[in-house]
Order: C-alpha cells, then sequence, then structure tokens
C-alpha cells in the first residue's frame, strides 16, 4: 500500500453564521448596520477630542486610543463577514488568514488593556481628586497608552507564533465565520497542548489581569461614591459605573469564555454567538457608553454642528 498523500493548506474555507440564504441577508443588513455605528461613532470620537481643547484631557487621550482600537478591531472582521454573507464559497487564503489573526489579537487586547487603564484614570478622578493632576499627567498617560499597545503585540506575536507553528494538512473547512485561534487548532494536524496552554497564558495576562485591576477599581469608585453627600452625584456616579461594567461583562466576559477554556474538537453554534458579542457588538457600544452619553462630548458635538463656515461670520 502506498503512502497517504497529504498536502498542506493554502487556504480556509468558513461555514459561517448560518446556511440558510435568508438569515444570511438578514444578517447582511444587521452588521452592516451595526458597523456603519462602530465607524462612524468611533470616528465621531477621534474626531471631537483632537479638535476640541476641552477635550485634551488624560481621560479622553485614552478613550481616543480606545475608539481607534475599536475601528481597527471592527474592520479587521465585519468588512469580510458581510462579504461572505452574499457569497457561497467563503474563503480565506493562509497569509490572510495569519494577518487577521495578527491585527484582531494587536488591537483586540490593545483595547483588554485599554480599559483596565481607564479604570485606573477614573478611580483616581474619582478616589484621589486632589492628587489626580500629579499622578495623572501627560507623560504618564502616553507611557500607559504605549504600554497597553505594547501589551497587545506581545500577546498577538506569541499567540500567532504558536498558532501558525503547527502544521495544517487535508482539513481547511473552519467552523466559524473569522480566523480566530481556538477555531483555528481544531484543524491543526499535530499536537495542540503546547500551543493551547501558551494562548492561555497569554489569556491571563491580557484578560483575567485586566478585568481583575478594573473590578478592585470600581470597587473602590463604588465605596467612594457611597459616602458621598449628593444624592444626584451618587446616582450619576453609579449610572456611568453601570454602564462600564456591563461592557466589561460582555468584552471580558465572553473573551474568558473563548480562550479561557479547554479547546474541544469541534465548534458549537454558541461559541459562534458568544464571539460576536467581543467581535462586533462591544466595538459599537464603546462610544455610546464612554463618551457619547458625556456632557462634554455633546457639548463639543453641538460646537463642532454649530460651526459657520468662515464666509458666514464676516
Amino acid at each position: 500500500m502506498g503512502e497517504r498523500n497529504e498536502t498542506f493548506v493554502t487556504e480556509f474555507i468558513f461555514l459561517g453564521l448560518s446556511q440558510n440564504l435568508q438569515t444570511q441577508i438578514l444578517l447582511f443588513i444587521l452588521f452592516l448596520i451595526i458597523y456603519l455605528l462602530t465607524v462612524l461613532g468611533n470616528l465621531l470620537i477621534i474626531i471631537l477630542i483632537f479638535m476640541d481643547s476641552r477635550l485634551h484631557t488624560p481621560m479622553y487621550f485614552l478613550l481616543r486610543n480606545l475608539s481607534f482600537a475599536d475601528l481597527c478591531f471592527s474592520t479587521s472582521i465585519v468588512p469580510q463577514v458581510l462579504v461572505h454573507f452574499l457569497v457561497k464559497r467563503k474563503t480565506i487564503s493562509l497569509l490572510g488568514c495569519m494577518t487577521q489573526i495578527i491585527v484582531f489579537l494587536l488591537v483586540g487586547c490593545t483595547e483588554c488593556a485599554l480599559l483596565a487603564v481607564m479604570s485606573y484614570d477614573r478611580y483616581v478622578a474619582v478616589c484621589k481628586p486632589l492628587h489626580y493632576s500629579t499622578i495623572m499627567t501627560q507623560r504618564v498617560c502616553f507611557q500607559l497608552a504605549i504600554g497597553s499597545w505594547a501589551c497587545g503585540a506581545l500577546v498577538s506575536l506569541v499567540d500567532t507564533n504558536f498558532t501558525f507553528h503547527l502544521p495544517y494538512r487535508d482539513q481547511n473547512i473552519i467552523n466559524h465565520y473569522f480566523c480566530e485561534p481556538p477555531a483555528l487548532l481544531k484543524l491543526a494536524s499535530a499536537d495542540t497542548y503546547s500551543t493551547e496552554m501558551a494562548i492561555f497564558a497569554m489569556g491571563v495576562v491580557i484578560l483575567l489581569a485586566p478585568v481583575s485591576l478594573i473590578l478592585v477599581s470600581y470597587w473602590n469608585i463604588i465605596s467612594t461614591v457611597i459616602q458621598m453627600q449628593s444624592g444626584e452625584g451618587r446616582l450619576k456616579a453609579f449610572s456611568t459605573c453601570g454602564s462600564h461594567l456591563i461592557v466589561v461583562v460582555l468584552f471580558y466576559g465572553s473573551g474568558i469564555f473563548t480562550y479561557m477554556r479547554p479547546n474541544s474538537k469541534t465548534t458549537k453554534e454558541q461559541d459562534k454567538m458568544i464571539s460576536v458579542f467581543y467581535t462586533v457588538v462591544t466595538p459599537m457600544l464603546n462610544p455610546i457608553i464612554y463618551s457619547l452619553r458625556n456632557k462634554d462630548v455633546k457639548g463639543a458635538l453641538r460646537k463642532l454642528v454649530g460651526r459657520k463656515p468662515f464666509s458666514q461670520r464676516q
């Protein structure tokens, strides 16, 4: 008997979110609306913060980084998904898959770090208001932002290197809607234990550590808020904290579920639905929850919209 002829994979085929044509059309419309809202919302935040000098503060500097990360995060996945809703054969090249994973992990992990940094910024603002300007200096903010992007780059390089160090032969059908390490490992033609352990370790660094910092920060914020004399101030602070924690639960909860559990050989439909939360939904929610409800941002928007052309000011 001759040896089995195995060939290395050069492209992958996605099964997508649904095989039903009508469902795919409905999902295309839904994802398109969400993506447009994500792009418009995050671009608006970046432009407003850049143009209004009143928003040149540590909180908005970090928020601008978050909006840019959200924009890249969503754009690395959703446009391809939209195209795949309209075609029968949903393919991506090996190089394209690798590029998508690098970008997706870079900006996604950076966002994890930025959300933790932003919670620390709010902790200092609420719990140590008299020392805020000396703690959150321009230099410190810049270092925290650079550190967040460096963490994202480190996790992206480690996870991508371990994922594509494995051989992929014959099997090229991914039961998912984009290239993601846990889904890709199911197709590997070798033992994936060391890769799974590396991804788990990176998950501890970029998921569990930041979410722990966020919870500690908000616990201290809530404890300080409870002691406030003003009932209106307490209500406003609780409303803000509640909104932020909703994003944290959605983003980190779905991420931890995907990356911090043993990798099975099959992808369940619920796994794909859960990944929709951190890849599609939260990039749209972040600008709404973190900024567009804020009176300073609303003021900057009114100022921008109300501006008259220079010729009309004469």
